[in-house]
């Protein structure tokens, strides 16, 4: 069938190649477009806790504070009087006139002094939005910063002063930004790094070529089908530098293998016709099935509940897909074209020849072959201490370099946290929805109202709390009490906070916990789960029979890592078990996929254990722009690593594993075999490696750090599987188990003869 294919392939190259062109042209000028289609927050398909918090805010409030940006103004005096004064009101005014804005929230409204830092240089005021879907929200951020500025121009001394817009809209939009930037850019430096590797691996400059346009292509088509399937389902903006690092590694990865194999049967005298035709059906097949491997990874993470995880299995099955078919129909008939010019300019192709000669890996398989078990203990040992580490792995948001300090928003954020106040960005925002006749304000509520504020104040992670109770610091029960009596006098001197505050029926009220400036991401965590247990556990008797939620950004990803962590799990179990049945019908072997799935679980510890150790624990960090501990890895990292690398670590073991039965279905001798395999491959598998590492190892130096996990992962997981994995252990256990390897396979194909 296979040869079948081949034959039709070769006879129909111009066509083929002229479809590929057009599907090319096409997607380089609709790849772009995708960027602006994809979604900037994640969301759950479960109806998470933080989601019904958030829903309620929305429904049950006139002008809740759900959405809002914290504005930053920095200045050379105080910001409160005088010509910084009249900036600040300017500023104010200038948000209150935006058509999207709900209501301002500033020391000129609260008289709240946190509003403004120590040295008075420095305020910061939150500008509530109307309740829209979240990438309206995001398209009101140019908007504002673009009014802001122009206030900014009318003042003199402009440049003395800071105005910065953040939040979580213009967080998002700026990461998005950021990752488009980050995709381009590491695109552009790999191209060259890349083929100066391929021109190592090759010796040719036609040769190396080749992979590059097949890696790109692959890119350019992946962007392109993800931006329509953006119209149809949601898609992560995570998915930018995820297809750039899948599409270019993998593109090149196959390219290599299919180019290599396409040159050894030219050496062998065949004509490019026919070699052409040969290498798809041996090298082509070896491409589909290591893609199918990697296809189970990707598609493992569709039955995952966030939208991150379903975009990047979704993208990962389009970019795979169009790698293995450009590998297995576009370059076949370039190569039948090309024949020998491939091999263009002969002159760099003689003294690269070292690079090329198998002695060195003849040498090292006789090695192993006669010393099998020391190799496979000196191996296992060195995966068994980089996999310890991994019993520390605490799962969580990071608790430094969340945000992308470059960005405007990132450094918004950074001025909040030196005055203090980041925990206003993010407060834990617990909606109380009393019975049907019971009020807000009622004294039994407001009773309950405040034992629960009083609790939460003896935390020491909690800075502040913001409540129907905490409108006027030092007031009492019977004071408050008296305050609500009477609705249009509380209203009147408080307008934007009870709104804020207390629902429209008067039965819903929001409690606002802000965390202390030294509460990071990773142990405001635990603060949410201890808020959770106190309202949940009735101990509070007054606000017994209400409906409380806990929401908020923390929550929310509280909530989504409980959600993703109860899949894994299962995510686990199918990959590993089709990954095993696929390989197994494939070799017809038992032991060949059982070595496959152990060897591939041994990597992943292994990078999980060195995730830990340089991010979790800061070892060796600074390298990657981390100036210590992250405290904790996030919960996209394991999933998506364990699912990119497993299938990823499947390239290597089809192609050392397809040319080991190969020469053993031609011999019968498993030892002869081994060497002939582990020779034949180990110069391929070297420079796809190098090339997988360079590709990888780029994005570990990206400014969104969950790129940065998932970069240095993958750069791990393809250097330990290429070195120890690979060239150690697999030859080892192959060497170790004989003609066992191909049971029960080999027998009945005997017993059949």
């Amino acid at each position: 069938m296979f040869e079948s294919l081949g034959r039709s392939l070769v006879r129909w190259r111009w066509a083929v190649i002229g479809l590929w062109a057009v599907i090319g042209v096409v997607a380089a000028l609709r790849a772009g477009d995708t960027v602006g289609m994809l979604e900037l927050r994640g969301s759950a398909n479960s109806p998470t806790e933080a989601r019904v918090a958030d829903s309620l805010l929305s429904a049950r409030f006139s002008r809740p504070i759900s959405e809002f940006f914290a504005v930053t103004v920095q200045g050379p005096a105080r910001m409160t009087t005088g010509i910084p004064g009249q900036l600040l009101d300017s500023l104010l005014a200038a948000a209150e006139a935006q058509p999207f804005v709900s209501g301002v929230v500033s020391v000129r409204s609260t008289r709240d002094s946190s509003f403004v830092a120590r040295d008075g240089r420095t305020t910061f005021f939150l500008v509530a939005l109307s309740p829209r879907r979240s990438d309206s929200i995001a398209a009101a951020v140019a908007p504002v910063r673009q009014a802001f500025d122009s206030v900014l121009r009318r003042f003199p001394d402009r440049d003395a002063y800071s105005v910065l817009v953040t939040g979580r809209a213009p967080l998002d939009l700026d990461i998005r930004q950021v990752s488009a930037e980050d995709a381009h850019r590491n695109e552009r430096k790999l191209v060259p790094i890349t083929l100066a590797i391929l021109v190592l691996a090759f010796g040719a400059l036609v040769a190396a070529f080749l992979p590059i346009v097949v890696g790109v292509m692959a890119i350019a088509i992946a962007l392109t089908l993800v931006g329509l399937l953006a119209t149809i389902t949601p898609m992560s903006v995570f998915v930018l530098n995820m297809i750039s690092m899948i599409g270019l590694g993998v593109g090149i990865d196959y390219s290599l293998l299919v180019i290599t194999r396409f040159r050894e049967e030219m050496n062998a005298g065949m004509r490019p016709d026919e070699a052409a035709i040969h290498t798809f059906k041996t090298a082509g097949h070896a491409v589909m099935v290591s893609g199918m491997t990697v296809v189970v990874g990707f598609g493992a993470l569709l039955l995952t509940p966030l939208t991150e995880t379903r975009s990047v299995g979704i993208a990962g099955l389009v970019v795979v897909a169009v790698a293995v078919l450009l590998a297995t129909t576009l370059l076949p008939a370039l190569l039948s074209l090309l024949g020998r010019n491939i091999d263009r300019p002969r002159w760099l192709a003689r003294r690269l020849a070292w690079y090329h000669r198998p002695q060195i890996w003849e040498r090292w398989a006789r090695t192993l072959s006669r010393h099998p078990y020391r190799a496979l203990a000196i191996g296992g040992l060195t995966i068994a201490t980089l996999t310890l580490p991994v019993i520390n792995l605490r799962i969580g948001l990071p608790s430094r370099h969340w945000w992308p300090e470059e960005t405007e928003a990132g450094a918004g954020i950074a001025t909040l946290e030196r005055m203090g106040m980041s925990g206003y960005i993010q407060p834990v925002r617990v909606v109380i929805d009393f019975p049907e006749g019971t009020s807000a304000t009622s004294a039994t509520a407001l009773r309950g109202l405040r034992k629960l504020s009083d609790t939460l104040r003896t935390d020491t992670r909690i800075r502040d709390v913001k409540s129907l109770v905490d409108i006027a610091p030092g007031t009492g029960l019977l004071e408050y009490s008296l305050l609500y009596s009477e609705p249009d006098t509380v209203r009147a001197r408080y307008p934007d906070f009870l709104d804020a505050y207390l629902g429209t029926e008067g039965r819903a009220t929001l409690v606002d916990v802000i965390l202390s400036d030294t509460t990071s991401l990773t142990t405001a965590m635990d603060v949410v789960k201890d808020i959770r247990g106190i309202v949940g556990s009735d101990e509070i008797r007054q606000l017994r029979g209400a409906t409380i939620k806990v929401g908020g950004y923390v929550a929310s990803s509280l909530d989504f890592q409980s959600l993703l962590l109860k899949r894994f799990p299962l995510i686990i179990a199918l990959i590993l078990g089709v990954t095993a049945l696929m390989l197994a019908i494939v070799f017809k072997s038992v032991l060949v996929p059982i070595k496959a799935v152990v060897m591939n679980s041994l990597s992943v510890a292994a990078t999980f254990g060195l995730i830990v150790l340089v991010f979790q624990q800061g070892i060796g960090g600074s390298i990657f722009g981390i100036d210590g501990p992250t405290s904790a890895i996030f919960v996209l990292v394991p999933v998506i690593v364990f699912a990119v690398v497993f299938g990823l670590s499947m390239d290597y073991e089809v192609f050392l594993l397809a040319r080991i039965k190969e020469a053993y279905d031609r011999t019968g001798d498993n030892t002869l075999a081994t060497r002939e395999g582990l020779s034949a491959t180990a110069s391929v598998i070297t420079s796809a490696a190098l090339i997988m590492i360079a590709v990888f190892g780029a994005f570990a130096f990206a400014r969104i750090l969950v790129m940065q996990f998932v970069g240095f992962g993958l750069a791990v997981a393809v250097l330990l599987d290429a070195t120890i994995i690979r060239m150690v252990l697999v030859p080892s256990l192959m060497q170790i188990a004989g003609s066992w390897n191909w049971w029960p396979g080999v027998r009945r194909k005997r017993e059949e003869k």
